[in-house]
Formats: C-alpha cells, structure tokens, sequence
C-alpha cells in the first residue's frame, strides 16, 4: 500500500483503502460462515467487535504512522515490521484476563518464545549492523 500510493495517503486512508478493499474477501467469508455453521452468538459478536477496534484500527493506524516515519529506511523499516509480531503476547494477554481463556498448551508457549526469540535476535543484529554503519561513517570522516 506504501508502494502504490507513493505517500500520498497518510495512515488513516489507507487503513480505509486497505478495509474498502478486503470488504467483498470478508462478507463472502461470513456468507460461507453462516452457510455452514450458521450465526455467531452475542458473545462472539462482541469479542469480534472488540478485536476489530483494538487490533483492526487501533493497532494498524499506529502501525502504519510508524511505517510511514521510516519510509526511507528499510532497516528500521523492517524494525517497525518485527515489532507487530508482538500483538500476538499482547493478545494472548488480553485473552488470558479479559475472555478467561483456559492457558496455552506447552506447543503453543514453544512458538510464543520462538517469536520472542526472533524479535530479540533481529533487535541485536540491527543493533549491530547500526554501530558498524556509524563507526564506518565515522572512520570516513
């Protein structure tokens, strides 16, 4: 979406460009869902509501300011990208206090601390990869 509009569009639009342009993906997904299984409860409503509002607009209207402050540079790009894998712990936190869901079994902690790991892992080599940028720069001057 970055690519496309050149920056034409701030976070807002495209948020909005980007929901206009999944909307048919998504009714033919609920049509297929009522086809099959049939309407979702008041309580599933209203855990999806909350979900679209905090992950759907809240989160992807951050998410996109901060890509737009780092266009010109992909490392810190890619930086602002890693982070987002951090709404799956704050969901699960959110899901664990709010929903009363029963805890994650030991695969699913396995996978949490292997994106936890990741981010770690990219935050040091980016960290690395910056100093040696600067002392280069440094060294040329």
């Amino acid at each position: 979406m970055m690519e496309v509009c050149a920056g034409s569009l701030d976070a807002y639009q495209r948020v909005l460009g980007m929901t206009l342009a999944s909307l048919p993906f998504w009714f033919l997904l609920s049509l297929y869902g009522i086809y099959t299984v049939g309407l979702p409860s008041k309580g599933q409503s209203l855990q999806s509501l909350v979900v679209a509002l905090c992950s759907g607009v809240i989160a992807t209207v951050l998410f996109f300011g901060a890509t737009d402050m780092v266009r010109g540079n992909m490392q810190k790009l890619a930086a602002v990208e890693a982070t987002q894998s951090m709404e799956v712990l704050f969901t699960l936190a959110g899901e664990l206090l709010f929903l009363s869901i029963p805890t994650r079994s030991l695969l699913s902690l396995c996978g949490i601390f292997i994106v936890i790991l990741g981010m770690i892992l990219h935050s040091y080599v980016s960290n690395q990869k910056e100093e040696s940028h600067f002392k280069q720069s440094v060294n040329l001057n």
